[in-house]
C-alpha cells in the first residue's frame, strides 16, 4: 500500500483580493449631486421615491438632512470658492464700537469747549472783581 503524497504546504500569506477592501469607503455626494438627488425626488410622485431612493442606494434620513441642508441655504455654501484670498469675516461688534469712537470724539470736543467757556468765565470774573468799586455802582466821576 503506497501513502498518498500530500501537496506542500505554503508558508507564504496569500494576497487579499484586489476587488475587496479591507475598510469600507464612507460615500461622499458632491453639491450637485444632493441637489440632483433633491429635485428628482421633489419632482417624483410619492410611489416613485422609494424607487429613487433604491436606485442612488440612499435612505430617507439621507434625503430629509438635505432638504434641511437646502432650506438653510447650506449647499449654496459647499459649491467650490473662488481663488485668491478670503474676505474677513464682518465683525459685529465693528459698528458699535465706530459709533462708539465717534461719540467719544463729539463729547470730547463739546469738554473741550465748555473748558474754555469756563476759563473764559474765570478771567471776566476776576477783571470785575479788579474793577473800583465805583464802576459796580454805576456812579460817574
Amino acid at each position: 500500500m503506497s501513502t498518498p503524497t500530500l501537496p506542500p504546504v505554503s508558508t507564504t500569506v496569500s494576497t487579499p483580493d484586489p476587488e475587496v477592501s479591507e475598510r469600507p469607503q464612507r460615500r461622499t455626494f458632491s453639491v450637485a449631486d444632493k441637489l440632483r438627488v433633491l429635485e428628482e425626488i421633489d419632482r417624483a410622485r410619492p410611489k416613485e421615491i422609494g424607487a429613487i431612493l433604491r436606485r442612488e442606494g440612499l435612505y430617507s434620513s439621507n434625503v430629509t438632512r438635505w432638504r434641511r441642508q437646502r432650506d438653510a441655504g447650506q449647499l449654496r455654501g459647499l459649491a467650490p470658492a473662488k481663488p485668491g484670498p478670503k474676505t474677513p469675516a464682518a465683525n459685529p461688534l465693528k459698528t458699535d464700537l465706530e459709533r462708539l469712537e465717534r461719540d467719544n470724539a463729539r463729547l470730547r470736543d463739546q469738554l473741550s469747549r465748555a473748558e474754555a467757556v469756563i476759563e473764559l468765565q474765570k478771567k471776566v470774573a476776576q477783571l470785575l472783581e479788579t474793577l473800583p468799586a465805583s464802576a459796580d455802582r454805576g456812579e460817574r466821576k
